[in-house]
């Protein structure tokens, strides 16, 4: 097919529409800005710094004084977030990114709930720095934020079998292919400022964009890769997902599922959770020019007058799955073949030890949060420098905010665990189930959408789940708890079997019943509930759980299985103690 660019018209666009348009692919003022003692940029250049990776942030606890207005002075300063496909880097890369944080850095790291790693506190003035560092190393921001295809996520799994490096290298292969190819990257970030030279070579000369075209896409966009026995990544939550399809232990190619996203806008009905749906099965050649399909159709076909239904979860849901089939096959060239019958049925979030393949042995340490920090306590970066200077693995990140060390020889078990233990850090043995299937966003006090706490207060709230599901019995039982600061869904609260959504300052939407294996969204069991009661209000479910569960199924699939209704009415026994 002939490319088009963004044929569809509406009568009025979105403002940031207008930006793009007018920022000579992506350099808008930025390169001015730079050069100034400002401490922040201006609302234009904001939307078009998070294609190259950073978005800019006011820290509320640090606010100084007022301004002549009587607002508070905000503090500025920039999140710096790094693409990593597939979640694969060295310790060399690790340990770049600790640097980073403990020199111009707020002393924090943080591990996303899509595999990459995102630096807080940074000041402008050193923001060329810290992007030009973190291309040194040889990994990017390039596309980690912003209205294009973001980290492509994939199981990390060092596994050495002949299906997960397959998928690791299709991660690549997608994030490096559907990349911005501007040329503004390089001139902000790696060029000397007074010279022109570049520190790094890349970029191309050429003023166009071939996938993307002059304005981009609508909104973000999100992919994923998964395995039917293991869906790490929650690739139903994806906007473009693969899910593998395997023959006699070979990877012949994929099922594709579109139109999956859990933004949501409470104010605004139009808004709502949706689960990708299935489209077309693709063979391993056909998977990243289908991608690429999939890419362009919601370029020129999605909604750029609301930025509240840019997402492609929305074109699918108005126009129909098969109605995007057919234009990806226009787009494409050819016809695609029906999904197979293969679908997601577990999920291993690959914690503790386990075996490679190839004699040695990989570690899944789980990182509460995703959070990295030393205190008088826990020393989380200490360790892991520990780990990557003394026995140098493999890094490998999850989906579920934790760290895989790879190629540990087996003479080296004994002495990682022992740098965890030395720094003061549980090993993810003694973790708490319930603890190990917990996620959260960054929330208060540096995203500027956080409603209520989620990443700070989490560890607490796990801690009074703990000792219910102790008294209970059901310590043992498998279910994912998330949490976030808002309805934006950053942490994959919808299809959880348990998430705690705020919704009011100190106020929490509590959803139960979806799963862990990612294929269901849930529903809210009660809305504006206090925080000092998100645990208190599940007890009765659980006492429920504990005396009805049916053969071996989970607790959301327990919670799906009674109802609101039901699920509403156990509570009000409870609490009248009938």
């Amino acid at each position: 097919m002939a490319e088009t660019e963004n044929t569809t018209t509406t009568e009025k666009l979105s403002p940031v529409e207008g930006i793009k348009t007018a920022s000579r692919y992506l350099r808008g003022t930025i390169g001015e800005e730079l050069k100034t003692e400002s401490d922040h940029f201006g609302k234009d250049d904001l939307q078009l710094l998070k294609f190259h990776g950073t978005y800019q942030q006011d820290d509320r606890e640090a606010r100084g004084g007022t301004t002549e207005s009587g607002k508070s002075e905000k503090a500025y300063s920039f999140m710096v977030r790094s693409r990593i496909p597939a979640g694969i880097m060295t310790s060399a890369q690790l340990i770049a990114h600790l640097d980073l944080c403990d020199q111009i850095g707020n002393t924090t790291l943080k591990v996303t709930t899509r595999q990459g790693l995102q630096l807080h506190g940074i000041l402008k003035s050193n923001l060329r720095e810290c992007i030009r560092r973190i291309n040194d190393v040889q990994l990017s921001t390039l596309s980690a934020c912003g209205d294009v295809n973001r980290n492509v996520m994939a199981c990390p799994a060092p596994y050495q079998d002949k299906i997960r490096p397959e998928i690791q290298k299709l991660a690549y292969d997608l994030a490096m292919h559907l990349a911005p190819r501007t040329k503004a990257y390089y001139e902000l970030w790696l060029q000397d400022p007074e010279t022109g030279t570049e520190t790094l070579e890349g970029g191309s000369n050429e003023e166009y964009e071939p996938i993307y075209g002059k304005v981009y896409l609508p909104r973000k966009f999100k992919t994923a890769i998964a395995l039917p026995e293991d869906n790490c990544t929650d690739v139903y939550t994806n906007c473009l997902g693969y899910i593998t399809v395997v023959r006699d232990g070979e990877l012949v190619g994929y099922n594709v599922i579109v139109g999956g996203g859990l933004g949501v806008t409470p104010s605004a009905k139009k808004t709502f959770p949706r689960l990708a749906s299935r489209m077309a099965f693709v063979t391993k050649e056909q998977a990243v020019a289908v991608g690429e399909a999939v890419v362009k159709v919601q370029r020129d076909f999605g909604y750029r007058d609301d930025r509240k239904r840019a997402r492609l979860k929305y074109l699918v849901h108005d126009k129909g799955v098969e109605w995007y089939r057919a234009k990806v096959e226009e787009y494409y060239g050819s016809k695609l073949a029906d999904c197979t019958p293969d679908d997601v049925h577990e999920h291993n979030d690959h914690i503790g030890w386990d075996e490679q393949g190839d004699g040695r042995w990989f570690y899944g340490f789980n990182v509460e949060n995703g959070r990295l920090y030393d205190n008088e306590n826990r020393a989380w970066k200490s360790a892991l420098r520990d780990i990557c200077s003394e026995i140098n693995p493999e890094i490998r990140l999850t989906a579920h905010q934790s760290i895989l060390f790879c190629n540990i020889e087996d003479k080296d078990r004994a002495k990682l665990s022992n740098l965890i233990k030395k720094r003061g850090l549980p090993l993810s043995e003694e973790i708490s189930t319930v603890r190990r299937w917990s996620i959260a966003c960054v929330a208060l006090p540096t995203c500027g959408l956080a409603i209520t706490e989620s990443e700070r207060i989490l560890p607490s709230v796990i801690d009074e789940m703990e000792k219910v599901l102790t008294e209970l019995g059901l310590d043992q039982e498998k279910f994912t708890v998330r949490m976030t600061g808002c309805p934006n869904g950053c942490a994959r609260p919808y299809n959880a079997d348990i998430a705690y959504v705020g919704k009011a300052k100190g106020k929490y939407t509590v959803f139960v019943g979806g799963t862990r294996i990612g294929n269901r969204l849930a529903f809210i069991f009660k809305d504006m509930v206090p925080l000092e009661n998100i645990v208190t209000c599940l007890r009765p479910l659980f006492e429920a759980f504990k005396k009805d569960q049916q053969n071996d199924e989970s607790f959301g699939d327990f919670c799906n299985r009674l109802g609101l209704d039901q699920l509403l009415a156990l509570t009000n026994t409870a609490a009248t103690g009938e």
